[in-house]
């Protein structure tokens, strides 16, 4: 921890100037990146739609009655749905508010054939993989004569995600992704095999640029190497060429999910995962992203705090079938998933370490896997959850467990960005946190800087760490990931730091929130409706 804090004052001692630089130079680029163009069609298209609208209403009656008949008609079908109510407000509201042009937009943007198309293919090639996961009930029996509460969350994530509970697996736990970059970079070095990456971020500078140079040299080795980005959280990072430029270094690549300039729901489902995968036997995880903040070689908002893990052995073909699964969707290839397993040989060094499961969570198929699974281990908390999630959005149903389980005396504590990235989903995280606070959840804002980390620690003895945040977009519309654990060497790890950053953290007060000026509430409870949405 000392080590962290002498990080932490240096950097801002030493980069306080080229990061300001480095911020407005990323906001130029931003201007005059191609998600502006897009942006602006985007906005065409919404114009047309409203103007063509209100221009036909403001001269034919039938045409604003059949506008309106068609809106209710629209929130009808919204209410009657599955989906989570808050998201059915987003909605409802601005449709009933603007009537006229409210419903045909909706129907614009859900009815869009590109939308369906994508839904299914994807959702087949997650369907067909699941063969490739099967589940030893020897670990399972195992795993429920140690705890049955723990059998219990790991069963909902093998039945309903498909992911199957293992052991015979080694993790080790990253607390900052500076601790991450050197042995992901040592193990990418002895690849002899394949290289699988697929994040949400890459941006060129010393982090991805020194992994570059080492794919780069696999590819002459023969290694067998695929990168793969999702195109919306690369759209200010990297250039728009950038897939042909890797590909003329011999390296597959892809971007997943691309921003085109056209109204349908699939812009909201994002590839936010973080995998690497290498030979099928090491694999990381976690909240790391391939851009230099994530290893404080920058300081846009202070000290960067981000977690991961590394797996080595049976667990990370889990991850391996991940990857495979959005990959064959993007290249449109059918690969022999057995070709990638991990080596019988290799897997006969490694040491038992706990049970662990890695899980992943689609958008499409209806199943909120990354919210069931932290409410499946909050609510059977018996004496303490820690959390740790750079914003804090949240649903009905997280907002009641949290508050619930406060009541109910358990140590509920979570750890928050001290400086935001985004100052209006801030705003939220402070809204939030007064219904928590009142119902004695403890908060704490992480001081020293800006936290990336996704993390659920339970009576320091279930864990999970991934990509999921606690907001709408990553529980409900994005491609997430994470592992679960239980018995793992490296839960001591987790305590460990979370117990160090609750020492250096400033515990909010429900004083100083309830001292926020009305425009600010109202401003916020307008935000709060809309946030499923945003």
């Amino acid at each position: 921890m000392e080590r962290q804090k002498e990080q932490q004052k240096e950097q801002q001692k030493d980069t306080g100037q080229s990061d300001k630089k480095h911020i407005k130079k990323e906001k130029d680029r931003l201007f005059l990146s191609k998600v502006i163009i897009v942006g602006f069609l985007l906005l065409i298209q919404v114009a047309f739609l409203v103007s063509m609208t209100i221009l036909l209403g403001e001269y034919y009656v039938y045409v604003q009655i059949a506008c309106t008949v068609i809106s209710i008609a629209v929130v009808l079908y919204i209410v009657n749905k599955t989906d989570n109510p808050a998201y059915k407000l987003a909605w409802v509201v601005p449709i009933l508010l603007f009537p006229i042009f409210g419903g045909i937009f909706y129907l614009v943007i859900a009815g869009n054939r590109s939308s369906k198309r994508f839904v299914h293919k994807i959702e087949k090639s997650i369907q067909d993989s699941c063969q490739f996961l099967p589940q030893n009930e020897d670990i399972v029996q195992s795993l429920n004569q140690e705890s049955l509460t723990a059998g219990l969350e790991s069963r909902y994530i093998q039945q309903y995600g498909k992911y199957p509970v293992y052991q015979n697996t080694e993790m080790t736990y990253y607390p900052v992704g500076d601790d991450n970059f050197q042995p992901m970079l040592e193990e990418l070095r002895k690849a002899k095999k394949f290289i699988f990456m697929e994040y949400f971020i890459i941006r060129e500078g010393v982090f991805w640029n020194s992994i570059l140079d080492i794919l780069e040299q696999k590819v002459k080795e023969g290694v067998n190497v695929r990168v793969m980005f999702d195109d919306m959280g690369c759209v200010a990072t990297i250039p728009s060429d950038y897939e042909k430029r890797l590909r003329e270094k011999g390296i597959q690549c892809y971007s997943f999910n691309r921003f085109i300039p056209i109204l349908t729901l699939r812009l909201n489902n994002r590839d936010h995962r973080k995998i690497t995968v290498i030979d099928g036997n090491v694999g990381f995880t976690g909240g790391i992203n391939l851009s230099d903040e994530y290893i404080n070689v920058t300081a846009p908002y202070g000290h960067w705090k981000d977690t991961g893990v590394m797996l080595k052995g049976a667990a990370v073909w889990s991850l391996t079938v991940m990857f495979l699964q959005l990959w064959d969707y993007v290249a449109e290839v059918k690969d022999d998933f057995y070709r990638y397993a991990p080596e019988a040989e290799y897997l006969r060094t490694i040491k038992n370490d706990g049970f662990i499961q890695p899980y992943s969570d689609s958008p499409l198929d209806g199943e909120i896997v990354g919210e069931n699974i932290y409410l499946n281990m909050i609510n059977r908390a018996k004496h303490s959850v820690y959390i740790v999630t750079p914003y804090l959005i949240l649903d009905n149903e997280m907002t009641t467990a949290l508050c619930l389980a406060a009541k109910s005396g358990i140590d509920v504590r979570i750890i928050i960005p001290g400086i935001p990235d985004k100052k209006i989903v801030y705003i939220l995280t402070k809204i939030n946190s007064e219904t928590l606070l009142e119902s004695g959840v403890r908060i704490y804002l992480y001081t020293p800087g800006f936290t990336h980390a996704k993390g659920v620690l339970v009576d320091g003895m279930i864990a999970t760490v991934g990509t999921v945040n606690f907001d709408y977009r990553s529980l409900y519309l994005h491609f997430e990931c994470g592992v679960w654990m239980y018995q793992s060497r490296i839960i001591q790890d987790i305590q460990r730091d979370f117990e160090e950053m609750f020492d250096i953290c400033q515990e909010m007060k429900l004083e100083e929130y309830r001292k926020i000026p009305m425009i600010k509430r109202v401003f916020g409870a307008v935000l709060k409706m809309l946030a499923p949405l945003l």
